[in-house]
């Protein structure tokens, strides 16, 4: 089984800043981290490839210092990882990060490929999903439990808001996975020592890709999302207390409601 696992790294808080001028986040003084929903996605296919035999390939769209998660990765025991990396490639939104992605995976063999289900630092849910379209798969999202994997097919539990699906699906699929799925094992102090010392970190660049890509596609040119404005989440404001009875407590709930539109 060759499994490709798609990964990002984030910075590891909640509390992003905003540069006014370019509307990009920023990064300075913030440690970074794989994105959970991905890093339980590196966890499944690892399990994967301990049940069944295979590989584990990683592969990131980033600047160089996302070098530092790919090793991470390899450390946990994944076999290969590429940095997907160049100037080219900056400024992208979901749709030309996806398209360089896919483009850089059609370089490789897989039989499934393994998405976290959106990036702590952006929250689309759609990079997965677009490189299954790009590369002509099918693909299942949210994924919280992998149920069975055989050889030519997997099945998987498919979370909703209020149940679940059971689905079975052929490979080679795109599935994305959700960080509830497991919990990612630990470096080993071997996978460490390996990862530094006895594993690359291979590098993927426009010169290597230039005949799988259209440069119109790529990066800010390629990016079909413009963005206007960016800030951070507001604060919630403090909310109004009413000692009130039931009955006038049912009144001003529907006094607010009739107020906002809702009914």
């Amino acid at each position: 089984m060759k499994i490709i696992v798609c990964m990002k790294q984030v910075p590891d808080t909640t509390e992003v800043r905003i540069d006014p001028v370019t509307n990009t986040l920023i990064r300075d003084g913030v440690p970074s981290i794989i994105n959970p929903d991905d890093k339980a996605g590196l966890e499944a296919a690892l399990t994967i490839k301990e049940q069944v035999g295979g590989t584990v390939t990683v592969v990131s769209m980033g600047p160089p210092q996302a070098d530092v998660a790919l090793r991470e990765a390899l450390a946990m025991g994944a076999d290969e990882a590429y940095l997907i990396t160049d100037r080219k490639f900056g400024g992208a939104d979901t749709i030309a990060t996806s398209y360089t992605i896919s483009s850089a995976i059609k370089m490789l063999d897989y039989d499934l490929i393994i998405a976290g289900r959106q990036a702590i630092d952006g929250d689309t849910a759609q990079v997965g999903p677009q490189i299954a379209e790009s590369l002509g798969l099918p693909q299942v999202s949210y994924v919280e439990r992998i149920e069975k994997i055989e050889e030519d097919k997997i099945t998987v539990r498919r979370q909703f808001e209020d149940r679940y699906q059971i689905v079975e699906v052929k490979l080679p699929c795109l599935i994305t996975t959700l960080s509830e799925l497991n919990e990612p094992r630990y470096m080993s102090v071997a996978g460490i020592f390996g990862a530094y010392r006895e594993k690359e970190v291979k590098k993927v660049t426009f010169e290597e890709m230039k005949e799988y890509v259209s440069e119109e596609r790529l990066g800010l040119k390629g990016s079909c999302t413009k963005v206007k404005q960016s800030f951070p989440k507001q604060a919630k404001g403090k909310g109004t207390v009413h000692e009130v009875s039931e009955d006038e407590a049912v009144e001003i709930i529907m006094a607010k409601l009739i107020e906002k539109n809702l009914i």
